[in-house]
């Protein structure tokens, strides 16, 4: 890695920044408002001046010139140790340097210039000149050169990276630079294909980082998986006997992270210095010359141990081979293993990161990624940066368990100080606007820890080597970090002291709204936004406000600060919804000059709020022209055009949300509640309609194989099944969607049986407990139970059972076994559905019970299916009052009922009970008295109030051509 120093003081880089003529080319004055532009003016010259000689080494010196300067911004921002040299005057006239008051204009107009989409960066950035002198050259459009250049695809991934970091450097993700970032992705998705070399896994890992940068966490992990088979990376998430605590006897399975390197006994690869850690953990790491890096603290709890105390017996041969563990890893010691490449620990650190984004923030998320940064910490790789990034995941995971909620405080808050002492600069130039730390050393800055020795620290080289692949977080946004898990921990003090020291008022004024002050919150954001009529001093207010004068009376601030800062169009929508005021999320996007979407996405939730569907409508789509990448925005505009009625526009809105995000379960159920309601003439977007390619295999497991062709009088109908489908499969636990998938199934023709009995199975899991009988759709059973017996021969009669066997294995004699193939048939289904699933419910329903006879009967289960004609009629003369209030309705219920238990008795009684053989026992021998008992029973009742009636008569007809048999 060349010297950033040496490359940015050739001649080129100094006629760049305007301190040198080029061929005749006379210097032009670099003023506070134009350094930005001349430099690519500047470079327009040198790359004409080229083009006219013929000569194309141009393109190489300036992508040496413009990855100089980014790495030597990213070595004072992001990785250390500090520049021996001031930035501000290698780049800047002496007029500027000369002049604080200029030079810090001048840095602001380069932030001010730096924004993109009305995203900010960070206003107090040190070395902010470093990173515009990158930007300008390896995102100009000339800079790459010709595309048949040997390093065109060199050049054209050092403009990703810049923009890739310029992104990061934002408050949140630009759409018009990851529209540009993802344009050249795909351009060199070809060069990557092509050429296999050693920076190839580097290239995908990287990757992957964009993606997880961009939300993108599917993708991050396609990309992790092909990169893993580059590096030949072997590794296992598996469990193995040890002792978590102080005081456990037993040795219980822990989680471990298994992983070896290709060849892993030859060592690092990477030149790296291979420093060794402090840590007590760390016993089993490769000793070298350098005794010392970044602070591994030490748990030092009263019951957990340091780290997990693994078994030191070896696995039985049976139980590796049972296991999902390759041999070559299943003989590892998980107490002891070898060290890790670099880029074999980055893509375990990057996998970790991927199921944190994918997964719930629960305990079970925490356990399952811990292994990953242990695994690194514990015998991985030897750089400074990845070791240092590993500390940081490991906080993260940590920061959340009251048993190490402690040590992950502390080690973000030693990871703070290490990153500010190893970025700080002592230049007098760089005071003038980098926030300051009051407690100092004696170097200047303020460290938790002993700031290590020269010999104990790493080089530039070393750390910069994988910064791009780790993404690394900067020195504001790890100190923004800690504030915020201050703030989750109560410590609302200390963090504001952070917030204040680095100058984030935005931040400050959320600590202090969502601790019920909103009061203090609008003062800090209004005096970044407006001045008052009786002050002089603007600027002073701006840099450093008062919120701690009471008296101070913020109505006063009316006047608009000119110029506004970088990030205005954040603090209006903040002061938008402090105030919740419309007007300044419209002044938001004013001064975003219409690119910042969230004051629309501000706008259109106000307006849905009030009820304005329409405006709401037009602000959301409004935001999705600056930003058509945004998954919650086009949910957000689909459910507005849901309520309004417009059918074709909500499965526009929710189609696009499926295709940024296919995982997102309610944005696939909510597009099937639009398609339902779409005409049969409407034809819809191809690519708004969930395609079968969506529909994965593992996902679609639980439904039926038989894919049909929807007619085009229910093409919408099936579209919404499919979605509803994937819906479930994404989201097993609600209930609601199971409801519609239901619903939705039942309206196809011919339905797909086996997936409605799978629904109703579902509902049946997840509301029995609270809601019994009532969950389940009586009559879509029945009509699955007329289509069984339509379609269904009945099964013979069981033969006579031994008598040793049980009367209640009578049913299991009719079932007929699963199919071959593995899956259940429609008719095992049902059946299983019914008798095991549905029948424990039934509590009150009279056509449950009934739908239990019918099946019973049709399997000549007689015995059962008589007892189920008694339950259903026991369950109408409970019916209240039936037999006093004058409704027909009831009366007639019962007498059906009634009837119904009578024909029962007189087809079942005489039948042999299941499994007996002829002449044994029947079903009811006194079938007579049964039957003329329960006639006699509701006459009597109902005497009263129904003697004469219609239904009256029928019972008593009934009664007489019993006989007085029995």
């Amino acid at each position: 890695m060349a010297d950033s120093l040496e490359v940015l003081s050739k001649h080129a880089a100094v006629f760049l920044v305007g301190k040198s003529t080029w061929k005749g080319v006379e210097q032009t004055s670099s003023t506070a408002g134009r350094w930005m532009q001349q430099v690519i003016e500047r470079i327009n010259i040198l790359i004409k001046d080229h083009k006219a000689d013929g000569d194309n080494d141009i393109h190489k010196l300036l992508y040496e010139i413009g990855i100089a300067a980014l790495n030597a911004f990213l070595q004072s921002n992001v990785t250390g140790p500090p520049l021996g040299w001031d930035p501000a005057e290698l780049l800047f006239l002496p007029g500027i340097t000369q002049d604080p008051g200029k030079l810090r204009r001048t840095r602001q107009n380069i932030i001010q210039e730096l924004s993109v989409d009305g995203e900010a960066v960070y206003h107090l950035t040190p070395n902010i000149e470093l990173f515009c002198l990158a930007k300008c050259i390896l995102s100009h459009p000339d800079s790459t050169g010709p595309e048949r250049a040997p390093d065109f695809l060199d050049h054209r991934w050092a403009r990703v990276t810049v923009n890739f970091w310029h992104q990061k450097l934002l408050g949140e993700n630009a759409a018009s630079l990851q529209q540009s970032i993802y344009d050249d992705l795909d351009h060199l998705e070809q060069g990557l294909r092509n050429h296999n070399t050693e920076e190839h896994p580097r290239r995908i890992i990287q990757r992957a980082a964009i993606h997880t940068q961009h939300g993108y966490d599917q993708k991050a992990r396609e990309d992790l998986q092909r990169a893993t088979k580059m590096t030949g990376l072997e590794f296992e998430l598996t469990g193995r006997l040890g002792k978590r605590t102080k005081f456990q006897e037993n040795e219980l399975s822990q989680l471990v992270m298994l992983a070896k390197s290709k060849d892993a006994g030859d060592g690092d690869d990477d030149g790296s210095t291979g420093w060794q850690t402090n840590g007590t953990n760390n016993a089993s790491r490769h000793v070298t010359t350098k005794p010392s890096g970044p602070d591994n603290l030490d748990l030092n709890d009263d019951t957990l141990l340091e780290s997990i105390a693994f078994s030191k017996s070896i696995p039985e041969p049976s139980f590796v081979n049972s296991s999902n563990v390759p041999p070559s890893l299943a003989a590892l010691d998980p107490s002891n293993q070898p060290s890790l490449r670099p880029l074999d620990s980055i893509i375990l650190l990057a996998y970790a990161s991927s199921i944190t984004n994918t997964s719930p923030s629960d305990g079970l998320t925490r356990e399952e990624t811990l292994p990953y940064a242990t695994r690194v910490l514990q015998g991985g790789s030897t750089n400074w940066q990845i070791y240092t990034q590993a500390l940081l995941v490991r906080s993260r995971i940590e920061g959340y368990r009251s048993r190490t909620i402690e040590r992950g405080v502390l080690q973000l808050q030693a990871l703070v100080d290490q990153v500010i002492v190893e970025t700080t600069s002592t230049h007098s130039t760089l005071s003038a606007t980098t926030p300051s730390i009051q407690v100092q050393n004696e170097r200047g800055t303020a460290s938790f820890l002993p700031r290590p020795k020269p010999s104990e620290s790493a080089p530039a080289e070393e750390r910069l080597a994988y910064i791009h692949q780790l993404a690394s977080p900067t020195r504001w946004e790890l100190e923004a970090e800690l504030a915020s898990r201050w703030v989750s921990l109560g410590g609302l003090r200390t963090a504001l002291e952070i917030y204040e020291r680095l100058q984030m008022w935005a931040e400050v004024a959320l600590c202090w709204a969502a601790n019920d002050r909103e009061d203090k919150a609008r003062k800090i954001i209004r005096r970044q936004l407006y001045t008052s009529a009786k002050s002089s001093d603007q600027e002073s207010l701006q840099t450093k406000p008062s919120i701690d004068d009471e008296e101070v009376d913020i109505d006063e601030f009316t006047q608009e600060r000119n110029p506004l800062p970088a990030d205005a169009p954040r603090l209006f929508c903040i002061l938008g919804d402090l105030e919740r005021s419309p007007s300044a999320y419209e002044k938001a996007w004013d001064t975003s000059n219409g690119r910042y979407a969230r004051a629309q996405r501000s706008l259109g939730k106000h307006y849905f709020n009030q009820g304005d569907l329409q405006k709401a409508d037009e602000a959301y789509a409004k935001a999705l022209k600056v930003n058509p990448l945004n998954h919650n925005t086009w949910f957000s505009l689909g459910c507005v055009r849901l309520q309004t009625e417009n059918w074709t526009g909500a499965v526009e809105a929710f189609g696009r949300a499926i295709q940024i995000e296919d995982k997102d379960a309610e944005s696939w159920s909510n597009m099937a509640a639009a398609l339902i309601q779409l005409p049969a003439e409407v034809n819809t977007n191809q690519a708004t309609v969930p395609p079968k390619s969506l529909l994965k295999e593992d996902d679609d497991d639980d439904f039926s194989d038989a894919n049909r062709e929807a007619d085009s009088n229910q093409k919408h109908i099936h579209s919404a099944f499919t979605a509803l489908k994937r819906a479930a499969a994404l989201k097993r636990d609600s209930h609601r969607i199971w409801q519609n998938l239901l619903n939705v199934a039942v309206k196809l023709s011919p339905p797909p049986y086996t997936d409605i009995i799978i629904a109703q199975t579902r509902l049946i899991d997840l509301l029995s407990r609270s809601e019994g009988e009532n969950c389940i759709d009586v009559e879509v059973m029945e009509g699955l139970l007329a289509h069984l017996i339509a379609t269904t021969p009945s099964p013979p009669p069981p033969p006579p059972l031994p008598p040793s066997a049980s009367p209640s294995t009578t049913a299991q004699a009719t079932e007929r076994p699963p199919p071959a193939g593995g899956k259940l048939g429609f008719e095992t289904m049902l059946i299983t559905l019914i008798t095991s699933r549905i029948t424990p419910l039934i509590t009150t329903s009279r056509r449950l019970h009934l739908l239990l006879a019918t099946l019973h009967t049709h399997l000549h289960h007689p015995s059962a299916a008589l007892q189920a004609y008694e339950k259903a009629w026991r369950c109408t003369l409970n019916t209240p009052r039936w037999e006093t209030d004058n409704d027909m309705g009831k009366w007639k219920q019962v007498v059906d009922a009634t009837v119904e238990l009578v024909d029962a008795y007189e087809r079942f009684g005489e039948q042999r009970k299941e499994g007996c053989g002829d002449g044994e026992e029947v079903v009811e021998k006194g079938w007579r008295f049964k039957a003329r008992s329960a006639v006699r029973g509701v006459l009597g009742r109902g005497r009263e109030a129904w003697e004469g009636s219609e239904g009256f008569e029928r019972l008593r007809e009934r009664m007489e051509g019993l006989g007085k048999g029995g």
